[in-house]
């Protein structure tokens, strides 16, 4: 496939699986005036929705045509590995990736 590489960034679109994992993980409320013990890490921002288009890196090549691991850029101070994802040109199918719209 022309121009898949790591590195580079395209677009992964979120399952219902994926987004209720990301949206369950997060604590509702932290660094929105609720505490949090000092020095723990804790998942937040907001929601991810299905269907959604979210930035991601392309981490790893497989030799199927357009097979890849990714790391999504969320809305919020975590990321999310999506493994093995194939290319999908019509830019719908919720659990594949595409280049970015209109680059």
């Amino acid at each position: 496939m022309e121009g898949i590489a790591k590195g580079r960034i395209v677009h992964y679109v979120l399952t219902e699986s994926n987004a209720g994992y990301i949206t369950n993980r997060r604590v509702p409320g932290v660094g929105h005036g609720k505490s949090w013990p000092a020095g723990s890490q804790a998942h937040v921002g907001n929601p991810a929705v299905t269907g959604e288009h979210v930035p991601a890196m392309i981490v790893e090549v497989f030799m199927a045509e357009g097979c890849v691991n990714l790391q999504c850029f969320l809305d919020g101070n975590d990321s999310f590995w999506a493994t093995s994802r194939m290319f999908d040109e019509k830019e719908k199918i919720p659990g594949t990736w595409h280049w970015i719209e209109g680059a």
